[in-house]
């Protein structure tokens, strides 16, 4: 099914929690950072929850269990079950639970939410390569995961086992600045072995299909911080999606962003969930958000105007993916940027 490249972010009449029965919620760098709430987002969450819309919690991180990330939550002053908490632990075990028999073995590179994962799916969670594996599945373990558990997953790997993977973020925030993901903990894997694994999290369907059966969202919005899972994610489930400038991506990513990572809406923070959201214009060579209006050309892109920062990135961004089309903008938005503050 083809669809059409986004060449603007979107504009809403409706406050997006009115206008979306369901909000599917990335956490790291969305609603808390390094175990402590990002600001603002313990009101808004709360205010949209009031207003009737439906949040779920979607993580690709597969270390804890949904209690125990529920607990956190309703700790931080966000109350939540484990029902409202969707992991990646959950995808690839239905994924793994699809093609091997109830009851089967599978050794567990990771923490405790992949092995309440598989129990749930009727698995048995095994620790070593010698325990007669049918599948191998690899989630992020935290940083004391030891060195000798990519061991195992690679003689079980190098043996002919089905290889699974709950994710593979490269990065994970952390209270302390980004540290290595899941994403660089499979590639000791393949580097050792040549092997491939089946993939479950975001931004491929497997995640998404979680979401849906899980939480029966008839009109979702996801909302992350992310464009190479969260934001991909929803291109490939067709869904919208609200980026908030909280997390990893900066202004520079956001303008070079190919169609698969481009939102449907752009926002500095949860707070962008109560609110609709500005049109962005045509206005002569250029596109115009609030004050400010502006234009692709051989010079780079330029701004012209004034008002608030976030209608002037709204603007670069309409200018910078309509000039690179179904491809990557490569003009100069530096000195654009850095009128706004970025």
């Amino acid at each position: 099914m083809s669809r059409s490249v986004r060449t603007r972010p979107d504009g809403s009449g409706q406050a997006l929690n009115e206008a979306y029965d369901t909000a599917l919620l990335d956490l790291d760098g969305v609603v808390y950072a390094g175990g402590n709430a990002i600001a603002h987002a313990v009101e808004s969450l709360a205010s949209a929850r009031e207003g009737g819309m439906h949040l779920a919690y979607v993580t690709n991180n597969a270390l804890r269990t949904p209690d125990a990330v529920a607990g956190h939550l309703t700790e931080l002053g966000i109350p939540a079950e484990a029902g409202d908490v969707i992991t990646s632990a959950q995808a690839v075990a239905r994924l793994i639970s699809e093609q091997v028999p109830q009851g089967s073995r599978v050794l567990v590179i990771g923490g405790e939410g992949l092995r309440v994962a598989l129990r749930e799916r009727g698995l048995v969670p095994v620790e070593s390569a010698d325990d007669d594996p049918v599948a191998v599945v690899q989630g992020y373990g935290g940083p004391e995961l030891p060195w000798g558990r990519f061991a195992e997953a690679c003689y079980a790997v190098a043996r002919g086992v089905p290889w699974f993977a709950s994710n593979t973020d490269l990065t994970i925030p952390s209270g302390r600045g980004i540290a290595p993901g899941n994403g660089a903990a499979v590639e000791v894997v393949r580097i050792a072995t040549g092997a491939e694994p089946q993939v479950a999290g975001k931004p491929l369907p497997p995640m998404h299909r979680e979401t849906i059966l899980r939480t029966g969202a008839r009109r979702p919005l996801v909302v992350g911080d992310r464009l190479d899972t969260d934001i991909e994610g929803a291109f490939n489930g067709e869904v919208d999606s609200l980026l908030v400038l909280t997390g990893v991506t900066d202004g520079a990513h956001l303008l070079a962003a190919p169609p698969q990572h481009r939102p449907t809406y752009v926002d500095a923070d949860l707070r962008g969930m109560l609110t609709g959201q500005p049109e962005v214009v045509g206005a002569g060579d250029g596109f115009r958000c609030g004050g400010w209006t502006a234009t692709a050309g051989a010079g780079g892109l330029e701004l012209d105007g004034d008002g608030g920062a976030l209608d002037g990135l709204r603007a670069l961004c309409a200018a910078a993916w309509t000039a690179a089309g179904d491809g990557v903008c490569d003009l100069d938005g530096r000195k654009a940027l850095a009128r706004l503050g970025w």
